[in-house]
């Protein structure tokens, strides 16, 4: 499971990069010190440790503007703007970070950036002149800008790729859908699922990287994406909690989901190691039988409240039960009404029916 430090220096650099996406006043200024080839170290934030660093330069105060930064770079010196990058506090300052930090970098610039950065918790950002790159430096981390033509090309390549995945996504949830009808499930055909649907989320997450560090460019790619991977959340939660074994020490779906997101990629494409946290077996029980509660299967009925799906699956169980149950059974249930009992009832009848049609015509 990926540790609290990491997910936050992850958080860190995640709200660097969407500070320098394109589109952003402080992109802007850094494009332009690139093209003009002076090169430029920028400090995001100004405290007491950043204070202890700083000798020279003089005191601006201003409101940040790209054209200033622009001409600022042009002294040999770092400038200091506010967190947000919305205004230019010091400028031509000279850092002097603690030399027993140890650094990877060979520039002078670049050195000094790593080690501002590890000795802060600030970002640094420093402009090369004579490689034209732009390298962000977030605690322990190190981030060079690409072009935005390039991002696109990435982007693409994996936008393309969720497609297909989701197509197959798609496949074997009907698969799992009529099969959960007929009740014909094996540990396998949940496996299947779940897989499909954690490789859908994580070739997203990449996408949703490119996103931010597109910025305004990326707008396009944000609505496919999210086109793409609507309910696909809803539905991983849904199918650990049709299948996950109960009893008083039954693991929490949440539990389970946290196992799932943190098998490596190695790991994810082994359906037995991609079931295990479900507790329902490893590689010997793949062909062994399961039956769905029922969860997944009613949330694609319109207009049920989730109260009431938790009520209907405790008291009936299973699916089996559920799909067997008329409409004096379903007005059993505290909150299931004449009305919303016929809907239930009709709502499984056509699910069943289209499944069912699906998987053989």
């Amino acid at each position: 499971m990926v540790s609290g430090e990491k997910l936050a220096a992850n958080a860190r650099l995640r709200a660097t990069l969407a500070a320098v996406a394109p589109g952003t006043k402080l992109r802007e200024g850094l494009e332009r010190v690139l093209r003009g080839r002076t090169g430029a170290l920028v400090v995001l934030g100004y405290d007491k440790t950043v204070e202890s660093l700083c000798t020279g330069g003089f005191v601006l105060d201003v409101e940040f503007s790209a054209t200033g930064m622009r001409e600022l770079a042009k002294m040999d010196g770092a400038i200091v703007c506010d967190r947000d990058g919305d205004r230019i506090l010091l400028a031509g300052v000279h850092l002097m970070p603690d030399s027993g930090i140890a650094t990877t970098e060979a520039g002078t610039r670049h050195r000094t950036a790593e080690r501002v950065a590890r000795q802060t918790g600030l970002p640094v950002i420093s402009v090369s002149q004579s490689m034209n790159t732009i390298a962000l430096y977030v605690g322990e981390s190190r981030y060079i800008l690409e072009h935005t033509a390039s991002i696109l090309s990435r982007a693409n390549q994996a936008l393309a790729t969720l497609e297909r995945y989701k197509l197959r996504l798609d496949e074997v949830t009907s698969t799992l859908s009529a099969l959960e009808i007929e009740d014909l499930v094996t540990v396998r055909d949940v496996a299947a699922v779940l897989q499909r649907l954690e490789m859908v989320l994580r070739i997203a997450t990449e996408i949703e990287d490119y996103v931010l560090e597109l910025g305004t460019d990326g707008r396009l790619l944000s609505l496919q994406l999210d086109e793409l991977v609507a309910g696909v959340e809803q539905e991983r939660e849904l199918v650990v909690r049709d299948y996950l074994p109960p009893g008083r020490r039954a693991r929490s779906p949440e539990a389970v989901l946290a196992d799932v997101d943190a098998l490596s990629a190695t790991d994810l494409l082994d359906i037995a190691t991609v079931i295990r946290p479900l507790g329902v077996g490893g590689a010997e029980s793949l062909d062994s039988a399961v039956s769905p509660r029922g969860y997944r299967l009613l949330a694609k009925v319109p207009r049920l409240p989730g109260t009431v799906v938790e009520r209907l699956v405790d008291h009936f169980g299973t699916l089996q039960k559920l799909l067997a149950a008329g409409i004096d059974d379903l007005q059993a249930v505290d909150g299931v009404g004449d009305t919303r009992a016929r809907s239930v009832r009709e709502g499984l009848s056509r699910l069943a029916e289209s499944s069912i049609l699906e998987r053989y015509v």
